[in-house]
């Protein structure tokens, strides 16, 4: 247990509750190898039943070809596999499931997090033949003729998410008969992103749906914007270097340069002046409704949760900012309430599933000590303590399940571990 905090769990709660920095952040970060036994002596471990028959999930680690994972820490290594035998234990044979409980219900099954998140982990550890299998049965049965996703609530940001995944399946190892075989799908989707940014011309910035659950508060939202300059970038990579379509890739590495100046422009202009104010607002619009700011802190209102956990992270992954910009929203998670030992506050609690979308941009910042401190924490106070089950949403320590598990929280460590082998 921490010396600087009270001893009862309910108190200690309340006192990090209330706090807008990282109320264990400034005695962590930069401890070095300590750092994982240092996070550990925090508080008491989350706990709670396993998603899956841990005897079946360690059965499938064992025969995951990538082993030995050597990442010089036993716990990091076990998070890496067992994540990755989550993969198999989730999925129903090629068919993505995004979790367990409510979570296994067939409407979830197109969410397009969790094949990116899938594809993302398992090229990252040489595993791209199973990757290919999946990402393949995903785009025959989820991308729709008309290049539209099939699912109740896809964004803008996961279509080019989509595309980004396709090039690092090919950079990591796939080969070109899976392109053959699905670039049609791949291009369907480029060409919904066209329609959408296309306009007397030139390119505009466009108004789409943020996620799923706030499907209904369509507005012009950045991070989706900056996921379509990725996403064409990089589908211009595998056009021209896979498939030798030099005209076509000249389009869309317009399209993305063009479509990244109109948004560092919305950027600069909706964001405040003063370089201490943390409300970096995530879309064009502003108004005393849902996308009011949040008042005192970043959970005190939903769109401010939501900004935190999601639109944030994805702005800072997508790789579309400038650094000045990235390292503002950094700045504004760590003193604004957003962050509890790097994990994401979401409203009264913690939710990582795209916490790697935030590691991501610490690590392209060279924040390396925040890292470190953000994959920690989510080990040990987002993952349940001796199976390791990831839950997509959990208490402040001392933990408990909230909502629950998720693939794409799951794999948070398996995505960010592999960075950390020299």
């Amino acid at each position: 247990m921490s010396p600087t905090m009270p001893n009862d769990a309910d108190d200690r709660r309340a006192t990090w509750r209330a706090s807008l920095v990282d109320p264990v952040r400034g005695e962590l970060i930069g401890t070095g190898v300590d750092l994982p036994q240092r996070v550990q002596q925090v508080a008491e471990p989350l706990r709670g039943e396993p998603a899956f028959d841990p005897a079946l999930i360690d059965a499938i680690a064992e025969r995951l070809p990538v082993l030995p994972v050597s990442t010089g820490s036993p716990l990091l290594d076990r998070s890496v596999t067992i994540g990755l035998a989550h993969i198999e234990a989730t999925f129903q044979g090629d068919h993505p499931k995004y979790g367990v409980g409510t979570y296994a219900e067939d409407i979830h099954d197109g969410f397009p997090p969790t094949i990116i998140a899938t594809v993302d982990a398992l090229t990252l550890w040489g595993l791209a033949g199973r990757a290919e299998t999946l990402f393949g049965y995903w785009l025959n049965r989820f991308v729709r003729t008309d290049g539209t996703i099939d699912y109740y609530g896809p964004s803008g940001s996961e279509y080019g998410q989509i595309l980004t995944t396709a090039r690092r399946l090919l950079d990591r190892g796939g080969d070109g008969t899976w392109l053959a075989a699905h670039h049609c799908q791949l291009e369907r989707l480029s060409l919904h992103l066209r329609d959408l940014i296309e306009f007397g011309g030139g390119t505009r910035v466009f108004a789409d749906i943020p996620e799923a659950d706030e499907r209904e508060q369509t507005a012009t939202y950045f991070h989706n914007i900056a996921w379509v300059v990725r996403g064409l970038n990089d589908w211009a990579e595998v056009l021209e270097a896979y498939l030798g379509k030099s005209a076509e890739a000249h389009w869309c590495r317009t399209a993305s340069r063009d479509l990244r100046r109109v948004l560092l422009d919305a950027i600069s202009a909706a964001w405040p002046q003063d370089p201490d104010d943390w409300w970096l607002r995530p879309t064009v619009e502003e108004n005393d409704g849902y996308l009011s700011r949040p008042e005192g802190f970043i959970t005190q209102n939903r769109f401010g949760s939501y900004t935190n956990y999601r639109y944030w992270p994805e702005l800072l992954s997508s790789g579309a900012l400038l650094s000045e910009m990235m390292r503002r929203i950094v700045k504004a998670r760590l003193n604004s309430g957003g962050q509890f030992c790097g994990m994401t506050r979401f409203e009264e609690r913690l939710d990582d599933w795209p916490l790697a979308e935030y590691l991501e941009g610490l690590w392209h910042l060279g924040l390396y000590d925040d890292y470190r401190l953000t994959l920690w924490g989510h080990i040990c106070y987002h993952q349940a303590e001796g199976h390791l089950t990831a839950y997509e949403q959990v208490t402040l320590p001392p933990g408990e399940k909230v909502a629950d598990y998720c693939l794409p929280c799951q794999l948070v460590a398996a995505r960010a571990a592999k960075r950390l082998i020299a």
